[in-house]
């Protein structure tokens, strides 16, 4: 009998690591929750200019904010509570900075805010306390426990994205990105960017919008032309 070629050997071997990566990899993904097809948080009955400064005005929405710049030479691995700021990744001044124009411009357009509640960490409640001068600490912004092979973790996030906010206000979170793109998809917010949300009860919602930090100045621009 001869020998098996070599590369009828390998291409063999080859093939059935890719079935097996294929099939194990698969139920990988169903076992942690996440579907095959992420949904993206990209707006799809989109608003903008004076249609969505009319709209904010009027409330009925959920403002999601990333917290705004922070100092990416630090980290909060060796943190021992939420109040110990010292060991976690922070504002930077810029952030802060952020914060407060992101807080002025919003005053300005006369958008009606309600509830803020802002994730734990000090970086969240900085630029919810900057930007809106309160902030109701819940965890439910960050997912807990923090462990992604929790498919549960979220669901309280996504809870608040379609709870309506009270009446002819709009309600702020202030957050992360990771939690908001397990919820809502790609693409990821960026520091201070804000998605405004629909809520359509149930589990369910929409969003209309996104809007970084340099685009508040863009609705003010708007809204005073359409004032004239």
């Amino acid at each position: 009998m001869s020998p098996a070629n070599p590369l009828t050997l390998a291409s063999g071997m080859l093939l059935r690591s890719m079935m097996r990566f294929l099939r194990y990899g698969w139920l990988a993904l169903l076992a942690s929750g996440v579907s095959a097809q992420e949904p993206s948080s990209e707006p799809v009955n989109r608003l903008s200019g004076p249609a969505l400064v009319s709209a904010l005005r009027e409330g009925g929405f959920i403002l999601y904010f990333r917290h705004t710049s922070t100092d990416f030479g630090q980290n909060d691995d060796s943190m021992t509570s939420f109040e110990d700021c010292a060991k976690q990744r922070n504002l930077t001044d810029k952030g802060r900075n952020e914060a407060r124009a992101i807080g002025a411009a919003i005053r300005e357009l006369r958008i009606p805010i309600g509830r803020v509640l802002a994730s734990p960490f000090c970086r969240t409640v900085d630029t919810a306390m900057l930007a809106f001068g309160k902030a109701e600490k819940s965890l439910d912004l960050r997912g807990w426990p923090a462990s992604n092979a929790d498919p549960t973790r979220y669901a309280p996030l996504r809870g608040y994205l379609a709870a309506p906010p009270i009446a002819a206000t709009n309600t702020v979170l202030v957050g992360h990105g990771n939690p908001f793109r397990a919820v809502a998809g790609p693409p990821h917010l960026l520091e201070g960017e804000a998605a405004v949300i629909r809520p359509l009860g149930g589990e369910r919602f929409e969003i209309v919008a996104r809007i970084r930090v340099g685009e508040w100045t863009d609705l003010l621009k708007v809204a005073a032309h359409s004032a004239k």
